[in-house]
């Protein structure tokens, strides 16, 4: 046999250059939608946290008349809750430590705007 008809049977540098590039494309997709996924699931545990602090809070007020008295329960892990209620109004507000630039809020009663919305909102 010469070299000439002998069979190619391994892979060129070129030809493993383009594969690897082409997952490290694929990689860098797939770690950019993940981190928006991880974001996404933070802010729906504080919205849930509040969600659950405010029938906390309206329980409450069913009980006593007053929002003066709620404790605020324990958050989600990483989520920091603070309640501030009056005798006829509360708002709350919602942490998480993996999205720190954000902050969850909900109010009722005296507390509430006139335009805010009674369920939670993040900013």
């Amino acid at each position: 046999m010469t070299a000439r008809m002998r069979r190619r049977s391994a892979f060129t540098i070129i030809e493993l250059l383009v594969v690897v590039l082409i997952i490290g494309i694929l990689a860098s997709i797939a770690i950019t939608k993940f981190g928006d996924s991880k974001r996404r699931a933070y802010l729906t545990a504080m919205k849930s946290d509040l969600r659950g602090l405010a029938t906390v809070a309206e329980s409450q007020f069913t009980s006593d008349n007053s929002y003066e008295n709620v404790v605020a329960p324990q958050g989600s892990d990483g989520v920091t809750l603070t309640f501030t209620g009056t005798s006829s109004g509360w708002s709350a507000a919602a942490r998480h430590v993996g999205v720190p630039e954000v902050e969850c809020s909900i109010a009722a009663g005296a507390l509430l705007a006139a335009d805010a919305p009674s369920e939670p909102v993040c900013q």
